[in-house]
């Protein structure tokens, strides 16, 4: 069985306040009290790893150090099924130091273009890694396909939401409502997994995607 979460505050390990404010709201009916890197004065750590769950623990290992206080990552990101899985866990990085995503959104529909444009597919992973100062941590994935719509739709969400359209929808995640979207997203599906296994409170029940 997963270690649980005891209670207190929760460091968020990012620096983005769209993602820190994100998890906040998905936490929120537990009671739980968060904090971000950022507020913190926590540095980001070199993300090394080769996989979406590899990093998460690293910045979560890092954040539960440097606070003293169990830690949240998120790692996440988008896989274009037409690049080879690109940009994956590269997708903040392709938004360079400016976090300019709008950038990086048309630099994916370039590359769409030139391989040929008909494969639009796509789909959204998170995994999540909750790690405690004495060093034990704990994963969980979630993933939602959908395909790439362009130009670019919504101005809510943050990252890549404007060009996804989760599969059987009709909004982008940019155009849904912040309450629509945490009930399907891949963050979502992967912070249910975590509630039913680590959060007091929960009734064991993570959902239809478990």
């Amino acid at each position: 069985m997963a270690r649980r979460f005891a209670g207190g505050r929760l460091a968020i390990a990012s620096h983005n306040p769209g993602k820190v404010r994100e998890i906040a709201e998905l936490l929120a009916p537990f009671g739980v009290e968060t904090v971000g890197a950022a507020a913190l004065g926590l540095p980001e750590p070199e993300e090394t790893g080769a996989t979406f769950a590899e990093n998460a623990e690293i910045k979560a290992r890092a954040a539960a150090e440097g606070a003293g206080l169990p830690a949240l990552a998120d790692d996440s990101g988008l896989a274009v099924a037409a690049l080879e899985g690109a940009p994956g866990i590269r997708s903040a990085r392709w938004a360079g130091p400016d976090k300019d995503f709008a950038a990086a959104m048309a630099e994916i529909e370039r590359r769409l273009a030139a391989a040929g444009g008909d494969d639009r597919r796509a789909a959204f992973v998170c995994a999540l890694a909750l790690c405690w100062p004495d060093g034990q941590c704990v994963g969980f994935e979630g993933r939602v396909e959908g395909s790439l719509v362009w130009p670019p739709r919504g101005a809510r969400g943050f990252g890549y939401d404007p060009v996804f359209l989760p599969e059987g929808g009709a909004l982008t995640f940019g155009e849904m409502e912040p309450e629509d979207k945490h009930a399907i997203s891949h963050r979502a599906r992967a912070f249910r997994r975590l509630v039913a296994a680590c959060f007091a409170g929960a009734d064991g029940d993570a959902g239809p995607d478990a």
